[in-house]
C-alpha cells in the first residue's frame, strides 16, 4: 500500500517507504534497527546543519536542538545553530557556531534579524536549515520566502506543541506551508490536531519524535547514593520527582493536589520539583495552604537532571499540555517509574512502563503515586527494562541517523532542481 492510501505524508525528496516510516503512528516508537531499515541511506560525506531554534533555554524542545546539535557534531558535521532570542542555558559543544539574533516584537526588529541571518547563512553555507519551534519556523518561512536569489538551502519545521497557538498562528502556518521542504510534529497526536486547525495538508506533514540520550540519562546506582545523601535522605525515604518549567500547561498545581491526598502511610514520602518559571509564587503559596512545607521542595533550575532522576522513587508529570514530553523518556532510561497524565506522546512512550491517568485528575493521579511508591523502583532487571525500552524505541543516536538521512536527501533534491534549471 503507497504512503497517501495509508494517510501518511509524502516528504518531498524521500521514497514513499521513508515517509511511512517517518509519518505512521504504528512506527513512531518502533525499535531503531527496523526504523531505519526502510530510509535513505546516510550521507557519505559531512553535512553543513544549520538548526534555528526560539530559544535556548531550558525546555523540552530545547534540550532536543541541543541534543541534536551535540551529536551531530560528534559524528563530524558542521553544525551551527541560530536562536531568535538571547540567552543559552543548554550545553553545547565549543566547536559549534552560535548567532544570537536578539529579536524582538516588533516589525523592524524582524527586519533586522532576517538581514542578519541571510548574511549567515550566505557566509557559512549550510546544507539545509532545521527549524524548531513555532517562532523559529514561521521566521524560517519568512526567511525562504523573502530570499531575493531564491539560492535558500531547504528548510526543515519541527512543531514540538500539541497545541501550536490559536487561529492566527495556525493561520500564518497555513499561509506559509509552501517555504517548508518538510513539516514535521515531534507526536502523532500533535500532527493531527494541526491538520485538524487547517495548519497544513495531511500529505504535508509527519511525525518524528525526539530522541533522548541514552548513554547520559542510564541506570547509575552511584548516582543515587550519592544525590540521596546530598540531599539528605536515607535509602528508605519515598522521594517522588518532578521535572518542568513552572508554567500553567505543566500544571504542577495538580500534581501538589494529588500529593496531598496520599494517604498516611506514605506520609514520610517527599516531592521535588525542579525547574523555575512565572508560577513558582503561586506554587509556593499553594505549598503554604496545603501546610506542605515540610515535604515539597522547589529546587529551581538544576543542571544534574540525570542524577535526580536516579535518586529518585518516582517520577511525575501532570501537565494538560505536551507535544512529546522528553523527561518522560530521560526518567524511564535512567530506569525511574513514571507516572504521567495523558498529555500528546505520553501514553506512547511509556506503553505498559508505567501508569498514564486522565489530565486534571487529582484523584487518579493521586491513587498511581501511591501505588507507584509503594512498588518503588524495583530490582536492576526492571530498572534495566525501563532503560532498554526507550534506548530501542527513542534512543538520540537512532532519531540523529533519521534526521541525517532525511537531511541529505533532501539536499541532493535541491541539487537535482537546481541543476535542472541551470
Amino acid at each position: 500500500m503507497r504512503a497517501r492510501e495509508q494517510g501518511v505524508a509524502p516528504v518531498p525528496g524521500l521514497p514513499p517507504d521513508a515517509a511511512r516510516s517517518l509519518g505512521s503512528t504504528e512506527s513512531l516508537f518502533a525499535s531503531a534497527s527496523s526504523a531505519s531499515a526502510a530510509l535513505p541511506q546516510l550521507p557519505r560525506s559531512a553535512m553543513r546543519i544549520l538548526l534555528l531554534t526560539t530559544g535556548l533555554r531550558l525546555g523540552g524542545a530545547e534540550q532536543q536542538v541541543a541534543a541534536l546539535a551535540r551529536r551531530f557534531d560528534a559524528l563530524g558535521h558542521a553544525v551551527a545553530v541560530a536562536s531568535l532570542t538571547p540567552g543559552c542555558e543548554v550545553a553545547l559543544p565549543p566547536g559549534i557556531e552560535t548567532l544570537d539574533l536578539a529579536m524582538r516584537k516588533s516589525p523592524w526588529s524582524m527586519a533586522r534579524a532576517l538581514r542578519q541571518m541571510r548574511r549567515f547563512v550566505r557566509d557559512w553555507r549550510p546544507d539545509v536549515i532545521h527549524a524548531h519551534m513555532v517562532h523559529a519556523n514561521l521566521f524560517g518561512r519568512a526567511l525562504i520566502a523573502t530570499d531575493p536569489a531564491r539560492a535558500m538551502p531547504p528548510l526543515v519545521c519541527t512543531a514540538h506543541s500539541a497545541r501550536e497557538g490559536g487561529t492566527a498562528r495556525m493561520l500564518a502556518y497555513r499561509l506559509t506551508d509552501r517555504w517548508a521542504r518538510l513539516t514535521t510534529h515531534v507526536s502523532d497526536e500533535g500532527r493531527e490536531r494541526m491538520i485538524a486547525a487547517g495548519a497544513v495538508p495531511a500529505a504535508r506533514i509527519a511525525v518524528m519524535p525526539n530522541g533522548i540520550d541514552t548513554a547520559r540519562f542510564r541506570p547509575d546506582g552511584a548516582a543515587r547514593a550519592e544525590k540521596r545523601a546530598g540531599l539528605g535522605f536515607d535509602a528508605a525515604a519515598p522521594l517522588l520527582l518532578h521535572v518542568g518549567r513552572l508554567v500553567p500547561e505543566k500544571n504542577q498545581t495538580l500534581l501538589l493536589e494529588a500529593f496531598a491526598r496520599l494517604p498516611s502511610s506514605l506520609a514520610s514520602a517527599q516531592l521535588l520539583i525542579a525547574g523555575d518559571g512565572p508560577e513558582r509564587a503561586a506554587l509556593e503559596r499553594r505549598i503554604a495552604a496545603l501546610s506542605l512545607g515540610d515535604r515539597v521542595r522547589l529546587l529551581g533550575t538544576r543542571a544534574d537532571v540525570p542524577a535526580l532522576l536516579n535518586a529518585a522513587d518516582v517520577f511525575a508529570l501532570s501537565s494538560d499540555i505536551e507535544g512529546m514530553p522528553l523527561v518522560v523518556g530521560e526518567a524511564m532510561a535512567c530506569g525511574c517509574p513514571v507516572v504521567a497524565t495523558d498529555a500528546a506522546g505520553v501514553a506512547q512512550m511509556v506503553d505498559g512502563f508505567g501508569q498514564v491517568v486522565p489530565r486534571g485528575d487529582a484523584d487518579a493521579l493521586a491513587a498511581a503515586l501511591s501505588r507507584a511508591l509503594r512498588e518503588g523502583r524495583g530490582d536492576l532487571a526492571q530498572e534495566t527494562a525501563r532503560h532498554r525500552h526507550i534506548a530501542d524505541s527513542l534512543g538520540l543516536d537512532a532519531i540523529a541517523d533519521r534526521w541525517l538521512a532525511r537531511y541529505a536527501a533532501l539536499a541532493a533534491d535541491t541539487a537535482r532542481a537546481r541543476m535542472g534549471t541551470a
